[in-house]
């Protein structure tokens, strides 16, 4: 592969700029919480990480305790070289689906870093619209660092906004369920209705709010 100082009589022709290889420069892993919940924005962050301050213990969110989720959270924050994250809102969801909202909310947490990278690593198998190289890693929570970096800043912002919004909304039970239909939830829509943060098109908001009528 020629380097980046290489004559024009070396430069990769066009027809070739598509091969998959990576160029030096800054990593970012991206990743996102709050696709599956029935209220609530869906998140994602985006993290490039410091070679020089390494971090132990990042893992997938899900494979977290909340307090290690908690501990990391604050590290990640102080050590990786930027970091940004970035929600869609419920009426943004509704608007445009879950699938579009999240890939907006990984376009903005990049858009958000502070620094360029020059490759973007996204978790799971579709990518956001970027000005930069980027690839899909299914999985990708679990074996790139940087990726769960960004989806344990994702997990812990959307579960302080979930026991944030419990304060205003107590009778959902948002601190507990995080948002997800269990059956705490269901049963907390079937008496009060649905509220405002409620994601009224995806379907067991839909069906209990049509048993209501």
């Amino acid at each position: 592969m020629p380097s980046s100082k290489s004559s024009k009589a070396n430069k990769i022709p066009d027809r070739q700029a598509s091969l998959v290889w990576h160029a030096p420069g800054l990593t970012a892993g991206v990743d996102e919480a709050g696709r599956g919940p029935l209220a609530g924005p869906v998140v994602a962050a985006a993290v490039i990480l410091d070679d020089l301050r390494p971090i132990k213990g990042l893992a997938d969110s899900k494979k977290l305790t909340e307090l290690r989720r908690e501990k990391l959270f604050d590290e990640i924050r102080a050590k990786a070289l930027c970091c940004s994250i970035a929600e869609a809102s419920v009426e943004e969801i509704e608007k445009l689906n879950i699938l579009q909202a999240t890939l907006l909310a990984m376009r903005r947490a990049v858009e958000g870093l502070r620094l360029k990278p020059q490759l973007v690593l996204v978790d799971g198998n579709r990518l956001p619209v970027l000005a930069m190289q980027a690839e899909a890693i299914v999985q990708g929570d679990a074996l790139v660092p940087a990726i769960s970096a960004a989806s344990i800043l994702a997990k812990v912002h959307r579960d302080r906004w979930c026991a944030e919004y419990d304060q205003q909304f107590p009778q959902y039970g948002f601190a507990k369920h995080k948002g997800y239909g269990t059956a705490a939830h269901l049963a907390a829509l079937r008496e009060h209705g649905a509220c405002p943060q409620h994601r009224k098109t995806f379907r067991p908001v839909t069906d209990v709010l049509g048993a209501l009528q």
